[in-house]
């Protein structure tokens, strides 16, 4: 969804229309939408929700429904976004200079004063190239707050909701979900995160002692969201601690379970917490109170012990009624392995089961999404052991290069953009934790993988450097851009994450022999 400075007087012209909402494929973005229908809801806003996937559904379903189409934009509006000159400087007008020599018949008092004119105003120009360098990194340092990467667009929503109090339960959980879909999916720093989450820790503060004084707070219906630090292990409540275990990135990368040596890691770390394997590789559920009651505190201390010093995170957690609790991570994963199914038969059956998963009426729906995560994260570990194990990941100088072959198990399920960008961050991540070479734990990662057997393509992503550093912008998407430029190659920039890029098989070679040298 495209969200740039919604105001609460936009919204008030929204009341008098027939809305038109176009909404991407992410989590995010379904959180977004949802905000947004349950405002409509509340305003009896007519509306018509069109999902797109990328710039050539959004095209064409623009222009079959331009016609309802009205810029909701006033001619007085400020929305901030720096002008043209303040951002970029034309060489001619750095090189211009009135350096010219005098004709040789002037005289010597003429070419002093035009000599005297000149250095004033080259001098001038200097100070006014200081004050526009000045300008431009006050502009660009304000104007970067805005973009994708720094905020979630359903926080926005949710932020709209609050100004107008109609902010439910709901909304806010939904907000938590889409921000930490962002940081599920390393679209925004730690330190953003956590920022983000003290302001929804406020809200859900506020919520708690709002709903102490309603007569259904303890209601089978009602919805009770709750900060807490919880592990940071993918769906553990609703899997095994051991399937857990292994199947998420930050675990199965430090302890290296594509190894032998990492299997045995394993098992004396599990000695270590005190757990026995047949408590461990039943249902968490299932496992003792005793041994879950100080769980995460065991799990936290041993897990300094082996180098995972980042066990513990910052969340939120939802009970509906008093049977269904989930972590904000658990419906991340649900959501966008509902929305990536290749099980759906269309793009938008796909989109709509992911929205109707979010919604508490239909719990069956995210419990499938769930089962269907965990089909995921298995493929998305086995996928990694394959590629270490059979040094699939290789240097091309400037980047890491791996590329998934036709016919490799589960390769169907990397095709989609958010699937294949989640196991390129994960192969990185293991790549680094494994790998003894210094120079390739700074380098960045392009894969490919099969996306049409019939018309012969490849989905290429882009990953940056995992490094500490905070910032990890991505700088694929122009760069992707160019080499097919450069080299003719049939290639496509169809979605909105401009890191990912749709190719022809046969143009892979010259294309990635492009990307070198742009590289280099």
């Amino acid at each position: 969804m495209f969200v740039s400075d919604f105001r609460k007087e936009f919204y008030e012209v929204v009341q008098s229309q027939r809305v038109l909402l176009f909404v991407a494929s992410d989590v995010d973005a379904l959180c977004a939408c949802k905000i947004l229908q349950a405002l409509f809801q509340c305003d009896h806003v007519q509306y018509t929700l069109v999902p797109v996937s990328g710039w050539q559904e959004l095209e064409t379903a623009f222009l079959e429904h331009k016609e309802q189409i009205r810029l909701l934009i006033k001619q007085d509006d400020d929305l901030e976004v720096p002008a043209y000159e303040d951002i970029f400087r034309d060489e001619e007008e750095d090189e211009e200079h009135s350096g010219n020599e005098g004709d040789e018949g002037s005289e010597p008092s003429e070419k002093r004063t035009r000599l005297e004119e000149e250095i004033a105003a080259q001098t001038l120009k200097r100070r006014q190239r200081r004050e526009w360098e000045a300008r431009r990194r006050d502009v660009l340092f304000d104007y970067e707050q805005y973009e994708y990467h720094g905020t979630s667009a359903a926080m926005v929503m949710f932020d709209l909701a609050w100004l107008m109090s109609k902010d439910l339960s709901d909304m806010l959980w939904w907000a938590i979900v889409g921000l930490t879909d962002q940081w599920v999916q390393d679209k925004i720093t730690q330190v953003k995160y956590v920022t983000d989450v003290g302001v929804l820790q406020r809200h859900v503060s506020r919520h708690s002692h709002r709903r102490e004084d309603e007569a259904h707070a303890l209601s089978v219906d009602c919805a009770r969201i709750s900060f807490e630090y919880d592990l940071r292990l993918a769906l553990y409540q609703h899997w095994s601690l051991h399937d857990s275990l292994c199947n998420t990135c930050y675990t199965a990368a430090r302890l290296q379970l594509w190894s032998l040596h990492g299997q045995k890691r394993l098992q004396e770390f599990l000695a270590d917490v005190g757990l026995p394997l047949k408590q461990v590789k039943q249902k968490f559920q299932s496992m003792d109170v005793s041994l879950k009651e100080n769980l995460r505190e065991m799990i936290e201390e041993s897990a300094n012990k082996f180098g995972m010093k980042d066990m513990r995170v910052q969340t939120f957690s939802v009970h509906f009624g008093f049977k269904h609790k989930f972590l904000a991570s658990d419906v991340v994963f649900a959501t966008m392995s509902l929305m990536e199914s290749p099980e759906h038969g269309s793009g938008t059956d796909s989109f709509t089961q992911a929205l109707d998963s979010l919604s508490r009426g239909n719990l069956d729906k995210l419990y499938h999404g769930l089962e269907l995560a965990k089909r995921q994260l298995r493929a998305t570990q086995q996928t990694i052991a394959s590629c270490l194990c059979t040094n699939l990941v290789v240097s091309q100088g400037p980047f890491l290069y791996c590329a998934l072959m036709e016919g490799t198990p589960d390769v169907a399920l990397f095709s989609k953009p958010a699937s294949l960008s989640l196991l390129s961050r994960h192969l990185l991540k293991s790549f680094v934790c494994s790998t003894k070479n210094r120079r390739c734990k700074l380098l960045p990662l392009v894969m490919a993988a099969p996306l049409s057997a019939e018309q012969g393509t490849v989905t290429m992503v882009g990953i940056p450097p995992e490094t500490d550093s905070s910032d990890r912008k991505n700088f694929f998407g122009r760069a992707f851009e160019k080499a097919a430029e450069g080299t003719n190659s049939r290639a496509l920039h169809n979605h909105f994450d401009l890191s990912v890029i749709e190719l022809k098989a046969e143009d892979r070679s010259k294309f990635l022999d492009a990307l070198v040298t742009l590289l280099s």
